[in-house]
């Protein structure tokens, strides 16, 4: 069974940074994209950034150049350093990934969420 478990949100003040990371476990034969996505209060899920295999990365125009995704494939983790940060980024955080678990196909799987909250 795949899991993505997550960790590193918490409460920062504008201006600050916090890092998420999010580590894909089970019995994965390979994993194709990786991101991270956010929802506010009231609002839709909305991509924040995505990396695939090759090192491709895509960027919410909100966050582009404060923001950096990075992953480790040795250990199936994606990293989120989040700089500069805003009252508007606050949200729960759920990363994503596109996985071939070994005797399936390619399918999403998604972490439980951590919340940021970024004050004024």
């Amino acid at each position: 069974q795949v899991q993505l478990v997550e960790s590193g949100g918490g409460l920062v003040q504008a201006g600050g940074s916090l890092r998420l990371s999010c580590a894909a476990s089970g019995n994965i034969v390979s994993i194709n994209a990786m991101g991270w996505y956010r929802q506010a209060p009231g609002k839709q899920r909305e991509l924040v950034a995505a990396i695939v295999s090759g090192e491709t990365t895509n960027y919410a125009d909100s966050v582009k150049g404060r923001f950096t995704i990075a992953r480790d494939n040795t250990k199936n983790t994606v990293y989120l350093q989040m700089n500069s940060l805003k009252p508007e980024d606050t949200g729960v955080y759920y990363c994503n990934a596109y996985i071939w678990p070994r005797g399936l196909g390619y399918s999403d799987y998604w972490g439980q969420g951590t919340q940021v909250t970024v004050s004024s």
